[in-house]
């Protein structure tokens, strides 16, 4: 069974290295870690008083694991839905922030469970995710990985610039896609030509 260490280095590896895309508004970013993650967490790795570009590109995957494992699982309570959601809970939080735990809580609302749509794991989503994964054993993690990826769509949907991250130049899944279909049962995959579809409208 896989350590929350474990996720934490493939979600580093998921990240990749050291970008900086203007139509990114996480702005500098290495191994999934942002300059204001850094800046918030105070951690000027050069100690010359300021946390730069420079910062984030001295930061080491063990660097960047320590960090989602403490601040983007332990401190959000991850660890206290039922196992088989906290990998994909885990992966999207690192993506998405608080998003992730409000996409879970709509997928509940779906399920007629009355609760705050707050993006907190709190005792109120703790005790509907117990209840929904003992009703849904077998298909809650897919649910939660499908509405991932429709996530992913609807932004791309509003926001052009951002588009680029679900769908490649030659029309084929983007990175957000094939990230969260890592996460749902390959039966639930799309197609490439039900992703091409999904995405005609873009063009």
């Amino acid at each position: 069974m896989k350590t929350v260490r474990d996720i934490a280095v493939e979600i580093v590896a998921r990240e990749g290295g050291y970008v900086n895309d203007p139509d990114d508004p996480g702005g500098p970013t290495k191994h999934g870690v942002t300059i204001h993650t850094m800046r918030r967490l105070g951690l000027d790795l050069d100690g010359d008083g300021a946390i730069t570009a420079g910062d984030v590109r001295r930061l080491t995957p063990e660097q960047a694991a320590e960090i989602f494992e403490r601040h983007y699982f332990h401190g959000p309570r991850i660890g206290e839905l039922p196992g088989p959601l906290q990998a994909s809970v885990f992966d999207m939080y690192v993506n998405a922030g608080a998003s992730a735990v409000r996409i879970l809580q709509r997928l509940f609302r779906q399920m007629r469970m009355e609760i705050a749509i707050d993006g907190i794991i709190g005792p109120q989503t703790i005790r509907a995710a117990a209840r929904a994964i003992a009703a849904a054993p077998d298909h809650l993690v897919d649910a939660y990985g499908i509405a991932r990826r429709n996530y992913y769509y609807g932004l791309a949907d509003n926001r052009p610039a951002l588009r680029k991250y679900a769908r490649r130049r030659d029309g084929g899944k983007g990175g957000w896609i094939r990230r969260a279909e890592e996460f749902i049962s390959p039966r639930f995959h799309l197609t490439d030509a039900q992703h091409r579809a999904r995405v005609a409208a873009w063009d």
